[in-house]
C-alpha cells in the first residue's frame, strides 16, 4: 500500500510539474493570443484562419438561438453570410475579455465583441469553453449573444422660437 501511495504521489507531482501546463498567467496569455490571431484572420478575410481557433470537427457553436452544424457548418456560414466582400465581412474587435482557468486543460472566456459593417454595427457577448489538446487551446463550445446597434438619428433642426 505504501508503495502505491508513493507511486501515486510521484505521478501527481510529475503531472503538475509537466511543461504542458505553464501556470494560470501563461495559459491566459496563450488563450488571448488565440483570440488575437482569430480577430486578425477575420479582419483580413481569412475565415479558415479564424476557424483555426475552434476545435475541428466537433465544436459546439450556438448563435441566434440555433446550433451551427459543427466546424464545417460554421465555416460555411461565415463564408456564405460574411465572405462576399470586405464590406459584408466588416471589422471585428474582441474586448473586455475575462479568462478563468478551470483545470489544466479547460478554461472559460467571457468577452465582448463589436462587428462594424457598412450601415450596420453588431455588438455582443461570447462565452467560450476552451480545451487544451496537444499544447493548443481551442474553443470547444462557443455561445454568442448579439444585438444590432441602431444608429442615432441626426438631430432635426428646430425652428427658431417666436418671441
Amino acid at each position: 500500500m505504501r508503495r502505491f501511495a508513493c507511486a501515486f504521489a510521484a505521478a501527481l507531482t510529475l503531472a503538475f510539474a509537466s511543461p504542458a501546463y505553464a501556470g494560470p498567467a501563461t495559459e491566459r496569455a496563450a488563450i488571448l493570443s488565440t483570440i488575437a490571431r482569430m480577430q486578425a484572420a477575420w479582419n483580413r478575410g481569412d475565415f479558415r484562419g479564424y476557424m483555426a481557433g475552434f476545435r475541428n470537427p466537433d465544436v459546439v457553436f450556438v448563435s441566434g438561438g440555433k446550433f451551427q452544424d459543427g466546424w464545417q457548418g460554421t465555416l460555411d456560414h461565415y463564408i456564405r453570410d460574411y465572405g462576399a466582400s470586405p464590406t459584408t465581412r466588416g471589422t471585428l474587435h474582441f474586448y473586455d475579455m475575462k479568462v478563468d482557468i478551470l483545470a489544466r486543460d479547460a478554461a472559460m472566456l467571457v468577452g465582448r465583441y463589436r462587428l462594424e459593417r457598412a450601415g450596420r454595427v453588431t455588438e455582443g457577448v461570447n462565452t467560450r469553453l476552451f480545451r487544451k489538446a496537444k499544447g493548443r487551446w481551442l474553443i470547444s463550445m462557443n455561445h454568442v449573444s448579439a444585438y444590432d446597434l441602431v444608429p442615432a438619428p441626426a438631430p432635426t433642426p428646430s425652428a427658431p422660437e417666436a418671441r
